[in-house]
């Protein structure tokens, strides 16, 4: 199992980040793991949502199905699974004065089956990961 948890500030107002962030499809834009994500549930965005998200990760590509399972004003959880892994992408926010966010990023991966083996290297490579997530979603949230 691997886990991360990142808390940052951003220069953005919390409901623009909020608004961003929660739809899933965005994580093309923040997330340097995911090539390509799509919402493949009709309908605005809300808890049940589902999304198809390929990553990279170890060099493979891998294809996650991803659900919302939390959509709170300050608070939205994604939850991913596919045939070798279960992910979580949780993300808290606070809003710092009138035009800044503080945001608590914590990610989840835990290996089934025979891919558990990676679990040592998966932490590495998930923290290493994280702190490029950090900067390159400061970077899209404070370019909006």
């Amino acid at each position: 199992m691997a886990e991360v948890r990142r808390t940052f500030t951003v220069a953005a107002p919390l409901e623009k980040v909020v608004a961003y962030l929660r739809d899933f499809a965005n994580t093309t834009a923040w997330d340097p793991g995911t090539v390509k994500c799509e919402q493949t549930t009709p309908g605005p965005v809300a808890v049940g949502t589902q999304w198809r998200n390929v990553s990279s990760f170890f060099r493979r590509t891998t294809e996650l199905t991803y659900r919302m399972t939390r959509d709170d004003p300050d608070h939205v959880v994604f939850e991913g699974r596919n045939k070798s892994a279960a992910t979580s992408d949780d993300l808290a926010f606070e809003r710092v004065g009138d035009h800044s966010t503080s945001i608590t990023y914590r990610a989840h991966l835990q290996f089934t089956g025979l891919a558990r083996f990676a679990d040592p290297v998966a932490r590495l490579a998930f923290e290493v990961l994280a702190a490029k997530t950090v900067k390159q979603m400061t970077g899209v949230l404070e370019a909006r």
